[in-house]
């Protein structure tokens, strides 16, 4: 910190309070945040205090939509496969090679980020079905069911793709765990870009040589460690927390924080 926090009203910031007490801030009235997440935050104390807090709501949604989409095609088109055929300089060609349309996609988490990923899934010929803590209507949905265990024990099974977009809570830590991914279509691809504890990642390991795939951005510990067999499994794409970036993300923030601040004066 450069100055004593008694002094800030606002701050701009990701995981300042991990470091620093936010009771310490005695005059805090404002949190604009630079990530979607409130889990870096202790929320209670925030609620209690009444201080106003805002995520990056939106800035991340089209980088992260388009490399959700980008990993799941890659996977149905088995391009980890041909760029190793290509490095070897190997004329081979695969038959196993899958198509979007007609796929049923299950989001869970439809907020601003599964919305985006809504829109494209839907574009491309997919069934998208939402579970989301509120139910809405959209025409980038064929329906969004409230978050409970019966529906998520419903759809899941249906799914040729499950995208994890929600929010990391108490509630939704190992939402996704051995009893979940054992439910799911040998051919399914599984999509993590919330929070690596949303999944039981030693249940999902397990069962990867199982199912279709995974695209996996996110991790419980990050780095992944260098010895995790997920490194090697091919039917699996590890991106270091990168899905966010995109040359957009920096106007978007901008406009962000200045709305917010705006409104909060």
């Amino acid at each position: 910190m450069p100055c004593e926090p008694e002094w800030v009203e606002g701050v701009i910031a990701n995981g300042l309070f991990l470091t620093h007490p936010i009771e310490k801030f005695e005059n805090l009235r404002f949190i604009q945040l630079t990530s979607a997440g409130y889990d870096r935050v202790p929320m209670e104390y925030v609620r209690a205090h009444k201080i106003k807090i805002y995520n990056a709501k939106g800035v991340y949604s089209i980088p992260i939509a388009e490399h959700v989409v980008a990993g799941v095609l890659a996977l149905y088109r088995q391009l980890p496969f041909f760029l190793g055929s290509q490095k070897l300089h190997q004329w081979v060609k695969r038959r196993d090679c899958l198509e979007l349309t007609g796929k049923t996609v299950c989001i869970v988490g439809c907020g601003s980020v599964g919305s985006e990923c809504a829109k494209r899934f839907t574009a491309l010929g997919c069934r998208v079905i939402g579970i989301n803590r509120t139910v809405f209507e959209s025409k980038d949905y064929h329906a969004v069911l409230p978050l409970d265990d019966l529906n998520l024990d419903t759809v899941l099974p249906q799914a040729d793709i499950v995208v994890l977009t929600i929010a990391l809570t108490r509630e939704t830590t190992h939402l996704i765990a051995a009893q979940r991914l054992n439910m799911l279509k040998p051919s399914a691809v599984v999509v993590n870009v919330s929070r690596g504890q949303i999944v039981d990642m030693s249940a999902l390991t397990a069962v990867l040589p199982h199912i279709g795939g995974a695209l996996l951005d996110v991790f419980e510990e990050e780095p992944l460690a260098p010895d995790s067999p997920l490194w090697d499994m091919q039917n699996v794409i590890i991106t270091p927390h990168n899905s966010f970036v995109g040359e957009g993300i920096s106007t978007r923030m901008v406009y962000t924080i200045s709305k917010n601040l705006e409104a909060t004066e």
